[in-house]
């Protein structure tokens, strides 16, 4: 990973790196129930939620991911946030993710950001394979990940609790088939 943290602008959105005033947009992002009903994380107080911030950073540090903040190409309104984690530089993987704030569903903000994610993912840090992980249940994240080029794998039926159930994962990847062995 560079030292400087990389930028990516298109016409609708800039990624960046997260900074400190973005905590109350990711506190009120996962804390909503309709946001993480399919996430991983949840936090119940804006203490909490530093750890996610704190997350962001150290991905970062320590090279095994990179997460950016999704807004508008102004820099004044948040939408977001996409990225990678779970980086394996031995087997040139990882795991992408996302999430939006509610008000921003619907505009074709992810189906922007996540193909600026994975070109990064591919051209910048070499990666041969980036996987993406959803919960059977939510259609719209197998929908984007279909419609973006990623292969279905399998199902890993009932294979996490969740909320007192089990629930079965989705596996989706999408190859470079340009990134050298």
């Amino acid at each position: 990973m560079s030292k400087v943290f990389p930028t990516i602008q298109s016409e609708r959105l800039l990624l960046r790196q997260f900074k400190p005033d973005d905590l109350e947009n990711v506190f009120k992002g996962l804390s909503d129930p309709e946001i993480i009903e399919h996430y991983g994380v949840s936090y119940s107080t804006l203490e909490d939620t530093k750890n996610q911030m704190h997350f962001f950073y150290e991905l970062e540090k320590n090279g095994t991911g990179i997460w950016w903040a999704i807004g508008s190409p102004d820099n004044k309104i948040f939408y977001g946030a996409c990225g990678l984690n779970d980086l394996d530089k031995n087997h040139k993987k990882a795991e992408i993710g996302y999430w939006l704030l509610k008000e921003h569903w619907g505009k074709g903000y992810i189906t922007e950001a996540v193909p600026l994610v994975i070109k990064y993912g591919f051209e910048q840090l070499g990666l041969h394979r980036i996987e993406a992980i959803v919960e059977t249940e939510n259609t719209n994240s197998k929908k984007l990940m279909e419609r973006l080029g990623f292969d279905h794998e399998g199902t890993l039926m009932e294979c996490e609790l969740k909320n007192g159930k089990y629930i079965s994962l989705d596996i989706y990847a999408k190859l470079n088939q340009n990134a050298p062995a």
